[in-house]
């Protein structure tokens, strides 16, 4: 089964308190589901149409892990933390085999 990648933009960040919130308690609920942090920060670059912001890049064993942890309790909490303090875009795609 090829592994999968959680990419997460941030097209704002409203509430830092809030952010910084959610990375505590979402760090620790996507590890649980085998979630390792690849890279995290802004571009070193941008090219095209892509927008100078944050970026999160976290690679799971399969889609399905990946999917299991954003759905997950522990992840739903994290989110309720970070409420509208950000405004991201998260795709999960699998890894080509």
């Amino acid at each position: 089964m090829p592994k999968a990648y959680w990419m997460a933009t941030y097209r704002s960040i409203s509430d830092p308190a809030a952010l910084a919130a959610y990375a505590q308690l979402a760090g620790p609920a996507l590890q649980a589901f085998g979630a390792r942090f690849l890279a995290r920060g802004m571009p070193a670059q941008v090219y095209e149409a892509a927008v100078q912001q944050r970026a999160v890049l976290i690679e799971f064993d399969s889609v399905d892990q990946a999917i299991a942890a954003h759905d997950s309790s522990a992840y739903q909490e994290a989110l309720q933390a970070l409420g509208d303090g950000a405004e991201r875009d998260i795709r999960i795609i699998e890894a080509i085999a």
